[in-house]
């Protein structure tokens, strides 16, 4: 149980964010959310898991500007009397071969995927070593693993977490705090459900087509990768069997990476 810790989530309004946000609050931890959406769905969200008998509380730091970063890990330490778990989920992605990439898309990503956590952690690691406790979750991608085409944004920066991640946990491994990546494979997100709408429009499959042929060049499983399963696996690693995982770069990508 993690009763009496305090987790902050980084673009956590939504998809593996919110899972995650539920899975740790199931657990009894109280919550930060951070993002971007209307007001109707943060108050949703948050109700949702006071519901669940925690704390939960809305930071609307932009990820772009590190005096909001500081600004949101103070207000979260002092509104739940520290912070313990750090979860890094917001992300950006853009699309093109590198000779077409917008400079500011890749600035964007940059910071988002990248400078970001390197600026929570920075500024959440002091109060953590204070305690001698805490957890630290970064979502890289198995694109962190190996690269594809047009996407060398997320490639780059998820790869460079992976490379933070493991930085991290060697400077704490005498402590009792860790840190990891998760690698997922593919998951039903807007952005990939709105990308089988467009093949369906384009060829006139079905949607079962479309995803069949998404998935067939992809994960084994021919299954799209559950969000609770991503969240379930950060509950593990910030409850007590979690202790020895450090520095771990972990692949949920129904036996993609087991392939290659």
């Amino acid at each position: 149980m993690l009763t009496s810790k305090s987790a902050l989530i980084t673009g956590s309004l939504g998809g593996i964010g919110f899972a995650t946000a539920k899975a740790l609050a199931a657990l009894g931890c109280d919550i930060t959310l951070n993002g971007f959406a209307a007001r109707d769905v943060i108050d949703a969200r948050l109700n949702e898991l006071r519901e669940m008998g925690v704390r939960a509380r809305y930071h609307p730091a932009d990820l772009r500007i590190p005096v909001q970063i500081a600004d949101m890990v103070a207000s979260t330490q002092q509104e739940h009397g520290g912070l313990d778990i750090l979860v890094n989920n917001a992300v950006v992605r853009y699309f093109g071969a590198i000779e077409n990439f917008a400079p500011e898309h890749w600035n964007e990503a940059l910071a988002v995927n990248l400078s970001a956590p390197f600026h929570t952690i920075r500024l959440a690691l002091p109060g953590m070593k204070a305690k001698n406790w805490g957890r630290i979750v970064n979502m890289a991608s198995i694109y962190g693993r190996f690269a594809t085409v047009n996407r060398i944004d997320y490639i780059t920066t998820k790869t460079a977490l992976i490379g933070l991640t493991r930085g991290v946990a060697l400077e704490v491994a005498r402590t009792d705090i860790t840190c990891n990546a998760i690698c997922p494979g593919t998951v039903l997100t807007p952005a990939i459900d709105w990308r089988l709408r467009q093949e369906m429009q384009r060829d006139g499959t079905s949607f079962e087509e479309a995803e069949a042929n998404f998935l067939g060049i992809r994960q084994p499983s021919r299954k799209f990768v559950k969000d609770e399963n991503v969240a379930g696996l950060i509950a593990f690693l910030c409850g007590p069997h979690g202790d020895d995982i450090n520095g771990a770069d972990l692949p949920i990508d129904g036996a993609w990476t087991a392939g290659r």
